[in-house]
């Protein structure tokens, strides 16, 4: 693979901050589990639920087991930082906004963001912990059970509407939310959303789990008009077709189409849908954000979005080798 090419200091002064990430900081906490757990808390194989109080107990249990193991997490900041690996230099090419407690996890969200270059700007309280992910792993599969807590607590006055902040969302050229946040602060999605679409940006967002589109539909179709590029999964893609009425269809594409026809408020960019299948869907969408903030062709978003799921499905937590080898 040939080196990376030095670009002049100028462009890469211009590029600091150019990805813009807002959602749930959560500490993932994972660990091999077998079916009696699973069935023990009431969780499937393969899912991602918000903790209720039945599985309060569960996070001290995984947390006891012999090979537990500690990454940074929550949706968005994996996608900013993957993207921020994947570009290399120059550094701080990624923001991220979220809220965490004032504890010992969220120094380890700190030391772990820092590690991994990202300009993260995290608002902390002191009312809730830092939030927390489990990953269950039976086999290929993984059960998430994330225990928002702090991330919660995100307030869009307190952090998003002060003027050292907002500066950071003036100077990003594309923006990329994950559906989990609508669940915390809808208005911040729609302020930053809104900005990108009057100032002919490129604004993403990811459907993230299928009930997102089941219990926070209201919030995510008032996000929808300014959406330039949608990214979901095949599971997610079909529960969204059923909430938005879509005619009987389960061909995927078909769904696309009708997601990119949804209205939309900057008619200057036509709506890109991209729907992954199969197991390394979510990571797909990370490489592409990599190239998209280098202004590369759709093709390449793509290709590098394949090249990051296929690095990164190999390994445990949302962990990568120190450089990629992406030409």
């Amino acid at each position: 693979c040939a080196p990376l090419v030095t670009e002049p200091p100028q462009k890469h002064r211009d590029s600091e901050n150019a990805l813009f990430g807002m959602g749930n900081p959560l500490l993932d906490i994972s660990a091999v589990v077998d079916k009696d757990f699973l069935d023990k808390y009431g969780l499937k194989p393969n899912d991602q639920i918000l903790a209720e109080d039945k599985h309060k107990a569960m996070f001290d249990e995984i947390a006891k087991k012999s090979k537990v193991e500690y990454h940074a997490g929550g949706s968005t900041q994996n996608s900013v930082k993957i993207a921020q690996w994947m570009i290399q230099t120059p550094h701080k090419v990624a923001t991220f906004f979220g809220c965490i407690g004032t504890d010992h996890f969220g120094e380890i969200l700190k030391q772990k963001a820092e590690e991994a270059h990202v300009d993260a700007r995290y608002y902390q309280q002191t009312q809730e912990p830092t939030g927390t992910c489990a990953a269950c792993i039976t086999g290929d599969n993984r059960s998430l059970v994330a225990n928002l807590a702090a991330a919660n607590c995100y307030n869009k006055e307190k952090h998003l509407d002060l003027d050292g902040n907002w500066e950071l969302v003036e100077k990003a050229k594309v923006y990329y939310i994950a559906g989990f946040f609508l669940t915390v602060s809808p208005e911040s999605i729609l302020k930053v959303a809104k900005h990108a679409s009057e100032n002919n940006k490129i604004f993403s967002l990811n459907l993230s789990a299928p009930f997102i589109s089941q219990f926070f539909k209201e919030a995510m179709m008032k996000v929808m008009p300014y959406v330039d590029i949608l990214f979901g999964n095949e599971t997610e893609a079909a529960t969204f077709a059923k909430e938005q009425g879509f005619e009987e269809t389960d061909d995927i594409a078909e769904i696309a189409r009708r997601a990119q026809s949804l209205p939309k408020v900057n008619k200057k960019r036509q709506r890109v849908v991209v729907f992954t299948q199969g197991k390394d869907d979510t990571v797909a969408t990370i490489g592409f954000l990599s190239e998209l903030v280098q202004e590369r062709p759709l093709e390449e978003c793509i290709r590098a979005g394949h090249y990051a799921a296929n690095v990164i499905i190999r390994r445990a937590g949302c962990t990568f080798p120190e450089k990629p080898d992406f030409p």
